[in-house]
């Protein structure tokens, strides 16, 4: 397991891990505390969406960096929320290409809790960010 802690301000803030260990899909994961969750008691819509996010972008970076920190954008993102997570549960978010080229990647994804519960899938448009020269 090649965890990223700690990176960005929202990880920090947040407490999100990325797991970039599986070359092939990046993983996301929170442990859900009151603190992430809405006032129906709820993980928040936002959080397990920047969670996806997350994990979808660095499914992208994998494809150029084995650590999983090549810049990668989010053109576009839907999410659809299926089940509620709540307080004391881990979410796991992971990212799968489903197409695309160089520059431009089409990835899903999906928020699962640790006993299998399906609470969100996403699709998402992602573009390579080009390496600044000079």
């Amino acid at each position: 397991m090649t965890e990223i802690r700690g990176e960005t301000g929202a990880q920090r803030a947040l407490g999100y891990v990325i797991d970039v260990g599986d070359p092939d899909s990046a993983r996301c994961w929170l442990d859900v505390t009151e603190d992430h969750t809405n006032r129906h008691a709820v993980l928040h819509g936002g959080i397990a969406s920047l969670l996806l996010d997350s994990a979808m972008g660095a499914t992208g970076s994998l494809t150029v960096d084995p650590a999983g920190r090549a810049p990668f954008l989010t053109v576009s993102l839907t999410t659809q929320f299926l089940a509620p997570a709540r307080a004391g549960d881990r979410v796991t978010a992971t990212g799968r290409i489903t197409g695309g080229g160089r520059s431009i990647l089409f990835i899903a994804g999906q928020l699962t809790t640790d006993n299998g519960t399906l609470i969100a899938t996403a699709t998402g448009v992602f573009k390579r960010v080009p390496e600044r020269t000079g």
